[in-house]
């Protein structure tokens, strides 16, 4: 062969060889035939469970940007709120339904910098609903020191403030769990940082005092959901890690307040996006489950779908093994919440999008996977507006005793249009 047709195949070569590269390796880590995946946004079919959507609370100004929703029954009244983090107000905030119907805000706490999340919880098992507000500092990337535990005790004329936890690194997640089992609750921590990040859990030396034990040392840890994920009667922490690499782990209660770790899942797609990791027992059978909705691509400056972006389901197996599945291919997927939408006993699961091609107006931003009891999901698409949804959150609202919907933008892309800050969706037992 001579030396320019050596060059030429080189060339050649070297073009082919990324370009098979690019369009493989984002199947690598998923489940599932190639004609399960996508280009581009995604639109499905309208939803066969009728909802009607309302904004709640304040109204949008400028671009909202909010963190985090849950639905609670926070004072213990018998009727659900909602928990907000805003972002841009600094605070946390509380939406409740008045008897007229109407849902109004109040700030429960403010002058928070860039509140991530916020764990409701009885922390002094005095009765009484406390706030631990996990606190990035700031919303952007940022590997300075200041991320913090801030846990807001709940007595009876308001809030009493204390530090937790400080001289860290942006904090994203906070779950409370006995980890030692000595009768209190301890913390389980996920800083999340930039360039470096870290797991710990607190643990509860009383007097509103905790010693903080690492667990693991890498950047990008967002959410660590607490289960016993092993049934041996003890509680274990799970933790998804995105940012070096995309990798899930569970730190194993192996009592006495030590842990072992264990890497159940990893992929070679760098890019991936992981982002909302929340357990439950998706197929029934009697253990814990994980499901990550995977989408985020907030690094690139024009964010837009990918082929591999949409859902994972992590069946446990037993004995520290799960399998994986790939339950949707919604493009932006950021959140996910576990419910029985149709009633029909089954948990069903709901997801939203912060970055579907916007630019197609028919392109979902909320939709819910249908669960036949075999754990084969039907998508159906509830709406495509308000557009950047990060948070999601079910429940009945308005107390009808159906399952409402919550989700909450963050408008830090473009296009900025389709603006909103909360919304809900109340079920009204309709099907198409």
């Amino acid at each position: 062969m001579s030396k320019k047709l050596q060059l030429i195949c080189l060339i050649g070569l070297s073009i082919l060889i990324p370009a098979i590269l690019w369009r493989v390796l984002p199947s690598v880590p998923m489940s599932g035939e190639p004609g399960d995946f996508y280009s581009g946004g995604k639109s499905y079919s309208p939803s066969k469970l009728l909802f009607h959507r309302n904004s709640l609370g304040e109204k949008p100004i400028g671009l909202p940007v909010i963190s985090h929703v849950q639905i609670v029954d926070f004072d213990g009244d018998g009727q659900n709120e909602i928990i907000v983090c805003d972002v841009t107000r600094s605070c946390v905030s509380e939406i409740r339904r008045t008897e007229s119907g109407e849902y109004v805000e109040r700030n429960l706490i403010e002058n928070v910098s860039a509140p991530a999340h916020a764990t409701i919880v009885d922390l002094n098992q005095d009765g009484l609903n406390d706030i631990i507000v996990s606190v990035l500092g700031n919303i952007l990337p940022d590997d300075n020191v200041i991320g913090r535990v801030e846990y807001y005790a709940q007595t009876e004329t308001g809030f009493h403030k204390q530090i937790l936890l400080e001289d860290v690194r942006r904090v994203a997640d906070v779950q409370s769990g006995d980890f030692d089992g000595d009768g209190d609750l301890d913390l389980a921590v996920a800083v999340f940082g930039y360039a470096r990040g870290e797991v710990l859990w607190l643990e509860n030396m009383g007097n509103e005092e905790f010693l903080d034990h690492q667990l693991h040392s890498a950047p990008g840890t967002i959410h660590v959901p607490v289960a016993d994920y092993d049934n041996d009667g003890d509680l274990d922490i799970a933790a998804i890690v995105s940012q070096d690499e995309e990798e899930l782990w569970i730190f194993e209660n192996l009592g006495a307040g030590e842990f072992g770790s264990r890497r159940i899942w990893r992929t070679v797609n760098l890019d991936l996006g992981s982002a909302g990791l929340i357990q439950s027992d998706l197929d029934g059978d009697g253990d814990v489950d994980l499901i990550l909705p995977v989408g985020d691509n907030l690094e690139d400056a024009e964010a837009y779908p990918q082929p591999y972006h949409g859902c994972l389901w992590f069946e446990n197996l037993g004995n520290w093994e799960f399998r994986m599945h790939r339950i949707s291919d919604l493009g932006g997927t950021y959140a996910a919440e576990v419910d029985d939408l149709d009633g029909d006993g089954d948990k069903d699961v709901v997801l939203v999008s912060m970055t579907n091609d916007w630019y197609e107006k028919s392109h979902a931003s909320l939709i819910w996977l249908e669960n036949d009891g075999k754990q084969k999901f039907t998508p159906w698409q509830i709406d495509n507006e308000p557009i950047h949804l990060v948070t999601v959150a079910t429940g009945d609202i308005n107390a009808d005793g159906r399952t409402d919907v919550v989700a909450g933008s963050l408008n830090l892309r473009k296009p900025f249009e389709r603006i909103g800050r909360i919304t809900g969706w109340e079920g009204t037992g309709d099907q198409r």
